[in-house]
């Protein structure tokens, strides 16, 4: 294919899949479920499972083989612009006064999950050999836990805010506790990353290690202050502070993908370093259009990610496997969130709100797929059984929110009222009786 023909093929595929994945998420909202779960949708059709399937001749000249590092290398920028304003927005101040219940729920909701999914690892070791993975080692064993504990802070914030929740104790636990479930979530898949190989083969993972904590330590002790005194002391262009933000997203991202941690550790880590404007708190002129760069572009991700979702490689074994991961999902999730919950002192029906916004999964369970899936330690069967996973639980949580507040108020209507207490009666003494209570 000839460069100019190649760029036509693009720049085609390019104005279909932005307005298909937005078209997409526009029908989901409309239909009471996330902007995201259409985009992803619309990806998973865009792909060999779908498309490719019903009409493989016009798969094939929308999407050749010759556009796909530049479709790869979209994809990958908008993650990183995407990664780079979640870590900005990452504040664990928003704890307050709930602090105890939300690292109580956090701690619970991926313990639990991580539990069960790497002891699914080497409990079913015969069935995920017929999905097309090699016996267990530990990088493995980790990376199935990560994939079962993940919560979607984006996802779960726009359903908080959707369902009249963001003022609410089990709003603002759930979304305080899955912004540290997700610290913990990327510092556990940060280690199995790390001994699975992946980046320069020639460097051990302890190297890598020292490397990596080098490397954080850097960025927090040079690259923050210097970026406060650029940022924040100088009067910079808008422009130009986006170019000179993104580019530092951009470079932090290379240097984790060279030593094996993919590019969303340092996205992420980027849009932890950078400097809050003074008092604390989030430059919505910084947030606003890193947010609108990234929601306009990663549907280009979600198409790069349903190209390697293969339906018909799952067999009846990977059927039964979406079933069994989907419902562990889910139990294991709510389950553990509304004990927790419970035990940090929330009422019944808060609690269990807090368990079903905490098994919300989505994007950010599809990018440590995507991340597992290019590191080599997911097949591809496994891989499009835990998408799928990632879009059931995903789309149960609306309803499973309603059925909760059904609950309820079927249980308030067994509750009878209390029966209304008698007035105490008290009678004045007279001289020379004592007094006496009459109730």
């Amino acid at each position: 294919m000839s460069p100019d023909a190649m760029v036509a093929h693009f720049v085609g595929a390019s104005a279909l899949i932005l307005v298909a994945a937005h078209a997409a998420g526009w029908l989901a909202r409309l239909l009471k479920q996330p902007y995201i779960v259409g985009q992803l949708t619309a990806g998973i059709a865009l792909g060999p499972s779908l498309l490719g399937s019903l009409a493989p001749d016009v798969h094939r000249a929308l999407f050749p083989e010759a556009i796909e590092p530049a479709l790869t290398g979209f994809a990958q920028f908008s993650l990183v612009v995407f990664l780079f304003a979640v870590g900005y927005e990452l504040d664990l101040k928003v704890l307050g006064a709930r602090a105890r219940t939300a690292v109580t729920v956090a701690l619970a909701t991926f313990v639990v999950p991580m539990a069960v999914g790497s002891g699914c690892a080497l409990l079913f070791q015969d069935q995920l050999r017929a999905l097309g993975m090699p016996d267990p080692d530990p990088s493995t064993v980790l990376f199935a836990g990560v994939a079962l504990s993940i919560t979607a802070v984006p996802v779960l914030t726009a359903i908080v805010r959707e369902n009249g929740l963001a003022p609410t104790v089990p709003g603002i636990v759930a979304v305080s506790a899955a912004g540290l479930l997700d610290v913990i979530g990327w510092t556990v898949l940060a280690g199995a990353l790390l001994n699975s190989g992946g980046g320069d083969e020639s460097i051990g993972w302890r190297y890598r290690l020292v490397i990596a904590v080098v490397f954080v330590a850097l960025m927090l002790v040079l690259a923050r202050p210097l970026l406060r005194r650029v940022l924040w002391r100088t009067r910079m262009e808008p422009s130009l502070r986006l170019a000179l933000l993104i580019g530092f997203a951009l470079g932090s991202a290379w240097v984790t993908h060279s030593i094996g941690l993919h590019v969303i550790f340092g996205a992420l880590l980027a849009g932890v370093v950078v400097p809050r404007e003074k008092g604390g708190t989030l430059d919505p002129d910084l947030v606003r259009p890193l947010n609108d760069v990234g929601s306009l572009l990663l549907p280009f991700f979600f198409v790069v990610s349903g190209q390697s979702v293969a339906l018909g490689s799952m067999g009846s074994t990977g059927w039964v496997t979406l079933a069994v991961v989907t419902v562990l999902a889910v139990v294991t999730k709510i389950g553990s969130g509304t004990a927790a919950a419970r035990l940090g002192g929330l009422d019944r029906q808060d609690a269990r709100t807090v368990g079903v916004l905490m098994s919300t999964r989505g994007l950010t369970e599809l990018i440590a797929l995507n991340a597992g899936f290019q590191a080599g330690l997911l097949s591809r069967p496994l891989y499009t059984v835990l998408v799928f996973m990632a879009l059931c639980t995903t789309l149960f949580t609306q309803p499973l929110l309603l059925l909760v507040r059904r609950l309820d108020e079927r249980e308030r209507r067994r509750v009878p009222d209390p029966a209304p207490v008698p007035a105490r009666v008290v009678v004045e003494p007279r001289q020379g009786d004592a007094a006496a209570d009459v109730s």
